[in-house]
């Protein structure tokens, strides 16, 4: 049967991430951290697509945390992992309770927990032996931290879609990383993937995050594409116009550079578009 105009398009654009920053190598053997949401199922189910076709060899293992949280129900992932014939491991550590002992009331859990889980993963990926660990953050994700970074941290930082951990041991790859959050819920409801609630991340309402994704949501609205503008954007840094001493040491400005501010029509950039000036960051 021929794939929906939605599951084409996510392979594209895993396709294109993968391609342009070199995600996957021959011989890579890929830790998939499937948490039992929609992204993560996505990302296992578009990687093992690609692994079929790929003209290199590389292995995936599915690997989900069970962190204690009460009610947790991990049967229905288990049974779908197992029906798919995904290769699995399933671990278990109780973050919940460390997590709620230091986090104080009022105060947002995500950026607690999300260490900790990392953590666990760096650990079981060594153990395993897996040189790199795919993570399901899509477009929306990267722009929202981009939004969280800019308003709250005073920088200018994304989510690169591919990491080396500061200790050697691992490489983090996002190869969701041009995928729309849009087309991943219609995939999602596609595929009928059996859906864990987070119990602790979705217990808060004023989580920042959720009101960067809200914000953008209402832009996307009264500015079509502005996503794929800014995500664009993220490709296409001109560092000669920011205001990093540090990174403009060691550059030299180009002999003819236009001044963006007396461009009153900015050209728009579309992702993807090989046309694209691209100027390194160092």
């Amino acid at each position: 049967m021929r794939p929906s105009e939605v599951t084409q398009r996510l392979q594209r654009e895993v396709g294109r991430a993968i391609g342009e920053h070199a995600l996957i190598a021959d011989g890579d053997k890929i830790m998939v951290a499937v948490s039992g949401g929609k992204d993560s199922y996505a990302l296992l189910e578009l990687l093992t697509a690609m692994q079929r076709r790929a003209p290199v060899r590389f292995e995936l293992v599915a690997v989900h945390l069970d962190q204690g949280q009460p009610g947790y129900d991990g049967a229905p992932l288990r049974a779908w992992l197992e029906r798919e014939g995904h290769p699995f491991e399933i671990l278990r550590e109780d973050t919940y309770s460390v997590v709620i002992d230091k986090v104080p009331e009022g105060k947002t859990y995500c950026s607690l927990c999300s260490r900790l889980r990392r953590g666990i993963l760096y650990t079981a990926a060594a153990r395993m032996g897996c040189n790199k660990i795919a993570l399901g953050h899509h477009r929306d994700d990267a722009l929202e931290t981009l939004m969280l970074n800019l308003f709250f941290a005073g920088k200018l930082a994304a989510m690169p879609a591919k990491l080396h951990t500061e200790d050697g041991r691992n490489t983090v790859i996002r190869p969701l990383i041009y995928c729309a959050e849009e087309d991943l819920v219609r995939y999602a409801e596609e595929r009928a993937f059996p859906i864990l609630p987070c119990n602790l991340c979705g217990s808060q309402t004023n989580a920042q995050r959720k009101n960067m994704k809200a914000m953008l949501d209402r832009l996307e609205g009264e500015h079509p594409k502005l996503k794929q503008s800014m995500l664009a954007a993220l490709s296409n840094v001109v560092p000669t116009h920011l205001l990093d001493a540090d990174l403009l040491t060691g550059l030299s400005a180009p002999k003819s550079a236009p001044d963006p501010t007396l461009d009153p029509e900015p050209a728009r950039v579309e992702a993807g578009d090989p046309t694209r000036r691209r100027l390194p960051l160092a």
